[in-house]
């Protein structure tokens, strides 16, 4: 079982940066992809960011290309959103999730964060 704990939300201005991270709790942690997703009221889940866990290659939405960057540390089985200039329409729940396969379906991922809410006003 692996659990999945995000922290680095909170309120921002436009322009503003953030750094989210995903911190794994498991006996052993390696799966092929981490990603990230973003949720607002009423809205099924966007895909934001995946990564390949062992390569560290990336992906990201078209919506956030430029802006933000995943990266990741093997080591502390932990998984990092940089965001920066920061949107009012980035405000949402981020959530991490690790699964199998790198893929922009939620549902491809086996488990989820909680997630942490991120603001951003004009």
């Amino acid at each position: 079982q692996v659990r999945l704990v995000e922290s680095g939300g909170g309120l921002a201005q436009a322009g503003d940066s953030l750094r989210l991270s995903c911190v794994a709790s498991a006996r052993t942690f390696s799966p092929y992809a981490v990603a990230w997703f973003r949720q607002t009221p009423g809205k099924e889940r966007e895909f934001v960011s995946s990564i390949k866990w062992s390569a560290g290659d990336t992906w990201y939405a078209d919506s956030v290309k430029g802006r933000f960057i995943m990266s990741r540390d093997n080591s502390k089985n932990t998984a990092y959103l940089q965001m920066n200039s920061l949107k009012p329409e980035d405000t949402a729940v981020y959530l991490c999730a690790s699964g199998t396969m790198v893929a922009r379906n939620p549902r491809s991922y086996d488990f989820w964060g909680q997630g942490t809410q991120v603001t951003v006003s004009s």
